[in-house]
């Protein structure tokens, strides 16, 4: 399989001037503390459509036939792609059909219709993509895959080309990949330049280290808070590109994928979608593996707000700073008011309590008579506050534990 070349990235640069915005890379003083040397943080996530989808679609519909547009396209997602579609349509005058899971946020349901695409749900997003299939056959329609085309990774592939022109001396670029339309383009452009290219996979659903082990394109099964990698077969494309040009994938669980959005709130200011956190994650966690400076890609910030509850709340839980402890009183005034006083004296903030004199269900769903189980979620300072705090707590003799 032939593979983009530099020069097709460069055209379809050319063909995105005006349309998309050449992003803002800025330093990550947060992930330098940790890495001891330059880390910079593409910000894709402040892109058209708040992703860099716009890229791909674009320059794929706009390389379409007369005849093809006026066909319309169609196009499966559950949110990034669609809006991307959505966008490069009405910009280049054709109709688009998106089909989407009944189950997607509603905010990226309603920003794929004000992007001007006709939306089609389905109940899931395995569905999606058949149904789109069958609405391309049924209507002569031009199906705009997500990522394994050549057009969308030349068009993915311009956020390569501005890294290696807002950062000349760019060792590593780390980058999240599901299907792998943005790390193949990037590696296309960049590989070429001698910068090492390495893909940053969620663990929940990672194809990409077995398909490689395999030698071809691998379909694993698995689910991850990141929703805008999850895929669970890479593209013969997209395979061809990552196997000659990709150095390393590496993965990341979902409590590191939870503190890297929760770092890029917290340290960048940056409102990050899981996926777009990967790479974040994965420099966080392998903070010396690679050659400085480097450069991580945010690849979206479109991100469901009750998802984004959810994950900060995890972030929290995995960096220490968010506790539930349960501690086994005896039933009488006084008990409670001073584990409280305990806790405030130690620094944490109790958010919540919550008496519990049915624990489960069974035999021993009940405390024992003139006990009370008393549930505690806290606020500490890290992993180190909240131990100190269960230690003072069993100190004075009481029966506490982590849940």
């Amino acid at each position: 399989m032939e593979l983009v070349r530099p020069a097709d990235i460069e055209a379809a640069r050319t063909a995105l001037a005006g349309v998309v915005r050449e992003t803002p890379v800025t330093p990550s003083r947060a992930l330098e503390t940790v890495t001891d040397a330059p880390v910079l943080l593409k910000c894709e996530n402040l892109q058209r459509t708040g992703s860099f989808k716009i890229r791909g679609a674009y320059r794929r519909i706009q390389r379409l036939s007369a005849a093809e547009r006026a066909a319309g396209v169609v196009a499966a997602s559950a949110g990034n792609h669609a809006q991307g579609v959505a966008l490069a349509a009405r910009l280049l005058g054709t109709r688009a059909t998106v089909f989407m899971p009944a189950g997607a946020p509603l905010p990226k349901i309603e920003a794929t219709r004000e992007y001007g695409a006709e939306v089609e749900l389905v109940d899931t997003l395995d569905e999606t993509f058949t149904a789109a299939e069958a609405f391309a056959t049924r209507t002569g329609a031009v199906l705009i895959h997500p990522f394994d085309h050549p057009d969308i990774v030349a068009g993915q592939g311009t956020v390569g080309l501005e890294i290696l022109e807002q950062v000349p001396d760019v060792a590593t670029i780390v980058v999240c990949t599901g299907g792998g339309g943005l790390l193949s383009g990037i590696a296309a452009a960049c590989a070429p330049a001698g910068v090492r290219v390495v893909g940053a996979q969620a663990a929940g659903l990672a194809a990409w280290p077995p398909s490689l082990a395999a030698g071809a394109p691998t379909s694993v099964a698995g689910a991850t808070i990141a929703d805008g990698i999850a895929v669970s077969r890479p593209g013969e494309v997209t395979y061809a590109h990552v196997e000659a040009l990709v150095d390393e994938i590496v993965t990341v669980d979902e409590e590191a994928i939870a503190r890297g959005v929760l770092r890029c709130l917290e340290r960048e200011k940056l409102l990050v979608e899981p996926a777009g956190a990967a790479a974040v994650a994965a420099v966080a966690e392998h903070p010396r593996r690679w050659p400085a400076p480097v450069v991580a890609v945010l690849s979206g910030g479109n991100v469901d707000p009750m998802l984004l509850v959810d994950i900060v709340r995890r972030g929290l839980v995995a960096a220490g700073r968010y506790a539930a402890l349960r501690v086994r009183l005896t039933d009488r005034p006084g008990y409670l008011a001073d584990v409280l006083h305990r806790v405030g004296l130690a620094g944490g903030n109790v958010v919540d309590v919550e008496h519990r004199r049915l624990t489960g269900s069974g035999p021993d769903a009940v405390t024992a008579p003139g006990t009370v189980d008393v549930a505690l979620t806290l606020e500490a300072r890290g992993h180190d506050h909240r131990a100190a705090i269960l230690a003072d707590l069993a100190g004075a003799g009481y029966d506490v534990a982590a849940e």
